[in-house]
This record gives C-alpha cells, structure tokens and sequence, in this order.
C-alpha cells in the first residue's frame, strides 16, 4: 500500500469519527453521494456552437467570452473532451445535450424536422459509458429566431416552425431516455422578449401558452421523457421584458403538472434560488436545477464553491429533496481550458453536496425547535472546519479519479496532446 493510500485512509477514518461524535454515518453519505448525478453540459465544449453549420452566432441573449485554444470542432472531438473531463469527475453522471448538435452527415436538416436518429450516435456513447442524457430544443442562433422572438413569435408561421421544433424535441427525448432506461428531461427554454419597454406585456404571454400547450398536446410516457420549462429575469437584448418570467412558468408548471427549472444565473443578482426552493417545492412535484454563477448579470461563469452553491446544496439535502430534483450545470467559458471548466464545475458541486449530506441536520434542527439559536449557529460555524476534505480524497480515490490537485496535470497533459494541436 503506497504512502499517499495510507495517508488517505487514515485522514478517512479520522473523519468518519469526527462525524460520528455528530451522529454522521460518513459511510452512508458516500453511498448517497454516489447515486447523485450531476447532467454535465455539453456546449462547454464548443461555446454553444453546434453542428449546424449556421453561423457563429448565437442572439438570444448568450455570450461567450475568450478564445482559449483546443475548442471541439466535431462530434468525436466533443464526445473526447467530455470522456476525458468525466475522467476527473468521481460518481456516474449525465449528458445533457442541445438540438443544435444533431449529426446529420453533412445534409441539411431543418430543426422541426430532426428525429431521434440524428443523435443516435450520442446516445449510443452514452450507453456506452452508462449515462443518462437531457435534452434541449435549441430556440437561438437561427435565422427564424434572430429578431429575438420564437415561441411567443407575433408571425403565426414563424410560431408553428417553433412548435413543431419543440414536438420533435420531445419526441427526441423520449426515445433517448426510452434507450437509455433513464429518463430524460427535456427542457425548454426560450429567448423571447424586449430590449426596450414594451406596451404590450399580455399578448406575448398569450402566445407563449398556447405555444407550449401545442408543445405539450401529445402525453408522453414519464418512464422516458419529463418535460422542463425554464424562465429567465432578462437577457442581452431583453434587458426590459422577458416573456417566459419566472412567475409566468411557476404557474404554467403548477398548472400543467411540468417540472419548474431554475437557473441560479437567470434571477436578479441580489435573489438566490436556494432561498427559492422550499416554496417552489410545496406547489410543483419535481424541479430542474441549471447551475450556474453569474456575476452582475447572467454571465454563465464556471460552478465554484460559493456560499450560494453550499446553500443550495443544504436546501436539497435538509428539505429532503434529492429524489425530486434533478441538478445539471450551465455555463460556457472559453477564456481557460474548456475541460477543465467541466471539471472545477462538476466537482465543486458534487463537494457542496458532499459538505450538505455530512451536516448533523436533525440535531440542528432540534436546536432550532428548542428556540436554541446559540447552539445552532454555533454548531452551523463549527461545521465549516470539520475535516470534509478527508471525506473527499477518500471518495475520489474509491472512484478511481484523481484526488486533490492531481486533476490538473492530467489535464494539462491532455491540452498538450491533444487540445494545443486542434
């Protein structure tokens, strides 16, 4: 047994007794941990890019800043990087993948006219590498969409392309969760709205339901495909009016049984969803977690552990919500290496679930119901220097990725390989 093995192991048990004195099972967390799965964004890869060949552009409010080297240019350069970054990432996760990167051998093929089998070789990987995937319609960079307006589009033809978009979507879905005996989410979302303040707030809103009631006319089985619908606060170009707000999809979800997805990067920056969770929680059955950091604006910045991830991770965990929330990440940053955005993601957030699971919750919350608020916030600011870290290396190397900083070499070595000759 090496040195490092053995100073993990100790480092192990040193916290799992540390934990137990709290009555925490550390054992029993790592068993939690590993049945959480995080849906790893694919347009990290090419910064939203696609295979359609339509241009670079994207409209709709999306930005993507930096032109660090190795950006994927294929589906096989993508399905590489993707292989490589899951590499360094300990647990079994998700896909999660847009329309606008169907395969289509090189033959145009309009978005409300894509079929299952235009993706086939992404859910053949990710059968192949024991995955489940998500699934986006993609209602940007494209020429019906470029005066900002989709699905509450005021043109009636311009409004049915998108709907039929949408129904293909679904269908889509359905057959990849169908594969793949997972389900998937199929999340929609929309860039639609104002740059400036508009008159008429009613009728985009009337046409945005009756889009989605198209959209969704079609049951679908929930063994393989859950239908998402996402708000935003405002966008590049919808700085004044974003037609699907946030209380316009809270009660069209409500009402139409959907699950609610909230963006941590889609609200004003001084809102924090996980501040949001156990009152959307009491109406809607299940929610969609895209996470993301913004900064000062929905500026899509790489998952770090900020107090926000670490709050929305505790409300996951003390409002026992992890079998009705699905947690996926969305941010695109081409000013560093494109992988290892994936990997400083992903892992931050599986480590604030981590931190949350570890939290002794029931003696916290007997503090609480004894009116104790000493001992509670006591105990919450004993907690931050518990030996997590331990936890953690421990749980990197029983999932055979690398422990500590040993990530990056590993990456940079791939950059130098690999990314530095694209």
């Amino acid at each position: 047994m090496s040195l490092e093995i053995k100073q993990i192991e100790s480092g192990y048990a040193l916290a799992k007794e540390r934990y137990a004195e709290l009555g925490v099972d550390v054992d029993r967390v790592i068993g939690q941990l590993a049945k959480i799965p995080i849906s790893l964004h694919c347009w990290q890869g090419d910064d939203v890019c696609g295979f359609e060949n339509t241009g670079e552009y994207l409209g709709g409010g999306l930005a993507v800043t930096g032109c660090y080297l190795g950006k994927a240019r294929t589906p096989d350069e993508l399905r590489m990087d993707l292989h490589q970054a899951l590499a360094m990432i300990p647990g079994a996760h998700r896909l999660n993948l847009h329309s606008s990167y169907a395969e289509t051998n090189g033959k145009k093929v309009e978005r409300n006219e894509l079929e299952p089998v235009h993706f086939q070789r992404w859910i053949d990987w990710a059968k192949e590498n024991k995955m489940g995937m998500d699934f986006n319609p993609t209602f940007f960079a494209h020429p019906k969409a470029d005066d900002g307006f989709t699905l509450a589009h005021p043109d009636g033809g311009i409004r049915q392309f998108w709907i039929e978009h949408g129904i293909a979507c679904r269908k889509i879905g359905a057959a990849m969760g169908e594969s793949l005996g997972t389900p998937c989410i199929t999340n929609v979302w929309i860039p639609d709205g104002y740059k400036d303040t508009p008159v008429d707030r009613k009728a985009p809103r009337r046409r945005l339901a009756e889009s989605l009631d198209a959209i969704f006319m079609e049951p679908l089985d929930s063994r393989f495909n859950l239908d998402a619908v996402e708000a935003k606060l405002f966008g590049i170009g919808s700085e004044s009016y974003v037609v699907g707000s946030h209380e316009f999809y809270l009660g069209y979800a409500i009402q139409h049984h959907k699950v609610l997805c909230l963006d941590t990067g889609h609200f004003h920056p001084t809102e924090v969803v996980s501040d949001k969770i156990t009152s959307v929680m009491q109406w809607v059955g299940e929610i969609l977690l895209h996470v993301s950091r913004g900064i000062r604006w929905d500026s899509d910045h790489v998952v770090i552990m900020s107090d926000e991830l670490q709050a929305l991770a505790q409300e996951l965990v003390r409002g026992d919500y992890l079998d009705r929330v699905h947690i996926g990440l969305d941010y695109f940053d081409a000013s560093i290496n494109r992988v290892a955005a994936w990997v400083i993601g992903t892992r931050c957030m599986i480590k604030a679930l981590l931190i949350a699971l570890l939290e002794p919750v029931e003696l916290l919350r007997r503090f609480e119901k004894a009116g104790d608020f000493t001992s509670r916030l006591a105990m919450m600011e004993e907690l931050k220097t518990l030996p997590f870290g331990n936890v953690w290396d421990y749980y990197c190397m029983q999932s055979d990725t690398p422990v500590g900083c040993q990530w990056i070499d590993e990456i940079k070595k791939y950059e130098n390989d690999v990314l530095s000759k694209r």
